[in-house]
């Protein structure tokens, strides 16, 4: 399929003065709107719900999901003044794994959307790894069988979901992440919407080919799923259509997961360059150029981005759980603080978690561990512990995490990670900027411009339609606001890190398959949720 032609006016992309990235994560739907400097000009946002049905499911709507969609980028147009003829091209940032399957003749959702926190595909993931396959899976699409990747649950849904499979063989159902979804359904939806993914989130799937960049239809037969139903593979700087609804006549113009937006926007071109987005979860992700490594750490081989024409460029990625819902967490559940920020302040108001360690393994522990049967723990209470030592706890937490990452990564590249790009909400925390350059022992930048994500999608769609010449026009734009600098002996990070290390052990093995609490649902109808 070829891109369609930009759907402006003769002369108007001349006129366009913006482009617009529309991020769609794991707790908001929201649009952003850049200038040529990188700038953000204006944001307009809406949360989601978010459902957990039983233990271990996570759940989203993907028709409210959408309906946000299309009331976010009308609203950000309003809040800066502007036309759709301002706006060069709009780019898709959004949260990975999450799964999605509609009818192609009603444009509806078939079953809730599985998000990629779900733990449901146990089960099947656990077959796969004792099977023949699972060599099959780490060759070809670079990862091993997990829960945490959108096969898995597509298999889930086709075991679940009444007719279903039935129906995909028969090509009247689509399988996408957020991206595909969003994008069919802004081109058109059941009246000539594009069914298309880019490849960073096809290479989350465990169905891409990682050096094709091609679905390969061996892993296909692995799990029994229908290529009829499957997007096609694009590249994430290209025009995939015309927008007839949310922005009408705005080129699409390419998407990447979130994680990957995040590299792009924070222009980690350069192999060796990193990077950690702080939000709902942690994901560090290093450039490994055309280097694709095998990671014997507990790491994700990944596509970083691929432009038209130009070989792919991969990255190497550790994905943490939980960062920021560990704040939410100590905010709603232990009603602790009453808004996020105050977590500082708080946790400001000691010198040290007076020896508590808090491991948020809620759903397991990622990377670079994958021990799904973990669970969070509080190790080293005694009465001397407070309010504030918890928070710094928490906030510590992250810090260690993202260590534990960095330090696989070093292993893995043999490329010394000398600093690190951050981005994301949780970076408006200092102290915990400082946690991480202490405890990783290098320095730590965070952009001007902290949604990283937004700005990558952003910087892909205008490349896509030469809005922005090249990736150095690009570097250009990337100007520090601040800089951390690790302050922490070596004989203490040591020492703590050791502790830390102890704390992770005694959340191994909590769970066992043959416990009563742990039913996952399998013989449930997901559409009952």
């Amino acid at each position: 399929m070829q891109p369609l032609p930009s759907p402006h006016p003769a002369g108007a992309l001349v006129n366009a003065r913006y482009v617009a990235a529309l991020d769609q994560g794991t707790t908001s739907t929201r649009c952003m709107i850049f200038d040529q400097r990188g700038r953000m000009v204006t944001v307009a946002q809406h949360e989601q719900r978010q459902f957990f049905p039983q233990p271990g499911w996570a759940e989203h709507d993907a028709e409210e999901i959408l309906a946000n969609t299309l009331r976010v980028l009308p609203e950000a147009l309003r809040s800066a003044g502007l036309l759709t003829t301002d706006i060069a091209a709009l780019g898709i940032a959004n949260q990975r794994e999450t799964t999605v399957v509609w009818d192609r003749i009603t444009g509806k959702p078939l079953a809730p959307a599985i998000t990629w926190q779900d733990t449901r595909s146990s089960q099947i993931v656990a077959e796969l790894q004792r099977g023949p396959h699972r060599a099959l899976f780490e060759e070809i699409c670079g990862l091993a069988p997990a829960g945490y990747f959108a096969a898995p649950r597509l298999r889930w849904l086709l075991d679940h979901v009444p007719g279903l499979a039935r129906r995909a063989r028969s090509g009247e159902v689509a399988f996408g992440t957020m991206d595909s979804w969003l994008t069919w359904q802004l081109t058109g939806g059941p009246d000539g919407g594009v069914h298309v993914t880019d490849v960073t989130n096809a290479s989350r799937t465990m169905l891409m080919n990682i050096r094709t960049l091609e679905w390969d239809q061996r892993l296909l037969d692995a799990l029994d799923i229908p290529a009829q139903m499957l997007p096609e593979i694009r590249p994430n700087a290209q025009v995939w259509g015309t927008c007839v609804s949310g922005m009408p006549g705005v080129p699409l113009g390419g998407a990447l997961g979130d994680q990957q937006a995040a590299l792009f926007g924070e222009t980690c071109f350069d192999a060796g360059e990193a990077k950690c987005t702080y939000g709902t979860g942690a994901f560090v992700l290093t450039n490994t150029g055309d280097r694709l490594i095998a990671s014997r750490h507990g790491l994700i081989s990944t596509v970083a981005y691929s432009l038209a024409g130009q070989p792919p460029v991969y990255a190497i990625e550790g994905s943490i759980a939980v960062a920021g819902a560990l704040v939410q967490w100590f905010r709603d559940a232990l009603e602790m603080i009453d808004s996020a920020p105050q977590i500082e302040t708080l946790a400001r108001q000691v010198d040290s978690t007076g020896g508590c360690y808090i491991v948020p393994a809620f759903a397991g522990l990622f990377a670079p561990h994958w021990r799904p049967e973990a669970r969070g723990v509080i190790v080293g209470l005694t009465s001397y512990v407070k309010k504030a030592h918890l928070a710094r706890a928490v906030l510590e937490a992250t810090a260690w995490q993202t260590a534990e990452v960095v330090d696989a990564m070093n292993a893995d590249t043999g490329l010394a990670i000398t600093s690190l790009k951050v981005d994301g909400g949780m970076t408006a925390n200092h102290l915990l900027m400082q946690m991480v350059a202490d405890f990783l022992g290098i320095p730590v930048e965070r952009t001007l411009v902290s949604e990283s994500v937004s700005l990558g999608a952003a910087y892909a769609a205008g490349l896509a339609v030469g809005y922005w010449p090249d990736l150095e026009g690009l570097r250009r734009n990337w100007h520090r606001a601040g800089r951390w600098e690790p302050g922490m002996t070596e004989g203490l990070r040591r020492r703590r890190r050791a502790e830390w290390d102890r704390a992770v052990e005694h959340t191994l093995g909590w769970t066992r398959e043959d416990e009563d609490e742990l039913d996952t649902g399998f013989d449930r109808d997901p559409l009952l949720h």
